[in-house]
């Protein structure tokens, strides 16, 4: 599991369209196009996303990419937007001129249910605010169920302390996060909920249910994670060397138990599954292969965390051990190419990143191979009520993650390359009829002499400088988009 603190700082970034006239070219001509980046005016243009085959499609049949950031308020009271972390209309403005289409902002059992069988209708309320604050700038909301250490009656978070009669003895020591996860008592807790003793998973169920229904009708709702991070509970011994097969069917037909309820009030929102935490000690996931998953709209939501490094970061071991990282993370994504083989199912990476850039980059460059999205962990707002800190993606780290990269494609995506030293970004994709063209956001930290488009086999529609370039295919052909900074003049 992934020892990881909450960094407050920020990324988001909602789709901007920018309608312009076609400009008509031949199949193979290259189109050269230095301007000055400038800022566009940004207005929502979100449709529903859903999965198809591998790939997460927006109403217009578009294969869409989804970069952004984790946005999860662990205490009590939750999602109070101007308290300094939940995210306000100024950090959805700021993320969304990074180039940010996406938030995983979370949700807690504790708070939708904390009274047996009682929604809070406030908490509800607060959440679907904040969904409507970032679909505004285009920005996609990701609803996760979080939990870290079950419940606060460990020191954790997630489950209301009504939910388990599970509790800790006198003599047991609490060595907090991550190592409460092998308490005895944790453990205990964790069967109640895989047993679905007292009904713990019914009143998980009942609550997503109505979250579900809250955000009905909403297209910024990109869909709803069903748990962070569940751990096996007394089961998690099976599950190393080679992942536990007997647990992961057991865990499965909870998934589906609570895909059952939240589609009962929301048939045509997309459900998130993570598989179980072990999988960020690389072991791989069972899930749909006894049985198959066959419910529509399944996405899988693994995470990628190096161990060695955050041993490294968080427990003060040698640096070296981060020399380790690309074996592991090399493991976690042919896990990911296994069940994308096995399933069909497209694939989110809902979490990863550490303090270290070079774990960051082994992430960011395997995701962008394989076309997969990501949400960074964590953004805290950046307008408390102190007032604005600096914009933290002006950094070495906003480098890496405010990437020109290909939000919507129409088309079958190939080979994508974003180099950050140089901002140079080529992309190939092999285009499909389609009612709107293809967007490719243009990072607005790389290309401080503004940037040139070439084109093959297709067309620049989009008007100079725009912040988002879209592109339509003339014929069949492969199309192929190379954009890079304007060099300075001699």
């Amino acid at each position: 599991m992934a020892m990881r603190g909450i960094m407050r700082w920020a990324a988001v970034r909602g789709r901007r369209t920018i309608g312009a006239a076609v400009v008509a070219v031949a199949a193979a001509a290259l189109v050269a196009v230095p301007v000055p980046a400038v800022a566009a005016p940004i207005g929502p243009s979100l449709s529903r996303i859903q999965a198809e085959g591998g790939y997460l499609v927006d109403a217009l049949g578009r294969r869409v990419l989804l970069h952004g950031v984790n946005n999860v308020d662990k205490q009590a009271p939750y999602i109070e937007p101007g308290d300094g972390f939940t995210v306000t209309e100024a950090d959805a403005a700021l993320l969304a001129r990074h180039g940010f289409n996406t938030v995983r902002l979370g949700v807690s059992f504790d708070g939708l249910m904390p009274t047996r069988g009682t929604v809070d209708t406030a908490y509800l309320d607060r959440v679907a605010s904040v969904i409507d604050t970032l679909a505004a700038q285009g920005i996609y909301t990701l609803l996760d169920n979080h939990q870290d250490g079950l419940s606060k009656i460990w020191g954790g978070n997630g489950f209301p302390e009504w939910s388990l009669r599970s509790r800790p003895a006198p003599w047991e020591p609490n060595p907090g996060f991550p190592l409460y996860y092998l308490m005895p008592s944790m453990n205990r807790g964790w069967d109640e909920v895989w047993d679905n003793s007292n009904g713990v998973l019914d009143y998980l169920g009942q609550a997503l249910a109505a979250l579900a229904a809250k955000v009905n009708g909403r297209a910024g709702v990109l869909g709803v994670e069903l748990m962070n991070e569940p751990w096996p509970g007394s089961a998690f011994h099976t599950c190393f060397p080679n992942g536990c097969p007997g647990f992961d069917a057991k865990y499965q037909a909870a998934m589906q138990k609570l895909t059952d309820a939240v589609r009962a009030r929301n048939a045509a929102l997309p459900v998130f599954w993570e598989p179980n935490v072990t999988w960020n000690e690389t072991m791989p996931t069972n899930l749909g292969k006894n049985p198959p998953i066959t419910s529509p709209d399944i996405v899988f939501a693994p995470h990628d965390y190096c161990i060695p490094s955050q041993l490294a970061i968080y427990l003060g071991l040698p640096e070296q051990l981060r020399g380790l990282c690309p074996v592991q993370q090399d493991k976690t994504w042919g896990n990911v190419d296994a069940f994308t083989r096995r399933t069909g199912i497209p694939t989110l990476v809902t979490e990863f990143g550490d303090g270290d850039t070079t774990v960051l980059r082994n992430t960011l460059v395997r995701a962008d191979e394989r076309f997969i999205g990501w949400q960074y962990w964590h953004y805290a707002s950046s307008f408390g009520p102190g007032g604005a800190r600096p914009d933290p993606f002006l950094g070495d780290l906003g480098r890496d993650l405010v990437r020109t990269y290909p939000q919507a494609t129409a088309g079958t995506p190939g080979r994508l390359v974003f180099d950050t030293a140089t901002g140079d970004f080529t992309y190939t994709y092999t285009p499909r009829a389609a009612s709107a063209p293809t967007e490719i956001y243009v990072s607005d930290v790389h290309y401080p002499r503004g940037y040139e488009v070439r084109v093959e086999g297709g067309a620049v529609t989009s008007a100079p400088g725009a912040r988002v370039v879209t592109v339509a295919a003339v014929g069949s052909a492969a199309v192929t988009v190379t954009i890079r900074g304007v060099a300075p003049a001699r």
